[in-house]
């Protein structure tokens, strides 16, 4: 077996409204990278759609280890979906570690994001929740109970 280095890019997520989503994730502590607008050949084929034109967001996590891209399409038309359950096989959630997570939730709640049910306690390790955040998206937020502050 040959050894191939492999690495992490990003988990790129379709979003009905980008700057809703973009201001999501950045008031919760990501770092915007950039924007742009991609079409042309070259976008079709790596996407495999003809016509394929969307507005992207690249961010990042503060500790630059995760990135998140966010995509807006304006050709061809989104297909709306029904939101995702956390029991359904497929792409399922994002997960972030913040330092706390009441004030995470504090700064969900201001665009509308709310637990699905509750924050809960994993055995004294971690208090977590998932929270439906823009477009639909399933967030999980996770504090590490054990990390000293």
């Amino acid at each position: 077996m040959v050894d191939m280095p492999i690495k992490f890019e990003n988990v790129g997520i379709a979003v009905d409204d980008i700057d809703a989503a973009v201001a999501f994730f950045t008031d919760l502590g990501l770092a915007l990278l950039g924007r742009d607008e991609v079409s042309g050949e070259w976008a079709d084929t790596a996407v495999g759609l003809d016509g394929n034109h969307a507005r992207i967001a690249m961010l990042q996590t503060p500790d630059g280890h995760g990135r998140l891209e966010l995509f807006e399409y304006i050709h061809p038309d989104a297909i709306p979906t029904a939101p995702t359950l956390p029991n359904e096989i497929g792409m399922h959630r994002v997960a972030f570690s913040v330092d706390d997570i009441d004030d995470a939730l504090a700064i969900a709640a201001r665009h509308g994001c709310h637990p699905l049910r509750g924050v809960a306690n994993y055995q004294d390790v971690y208090k977590l929740t998932y929270l439906r955040g823009p477009s639909g998206i399933i967030v999980m937020l996770a504090e590490d109970l054990t990390r000293e502050r």
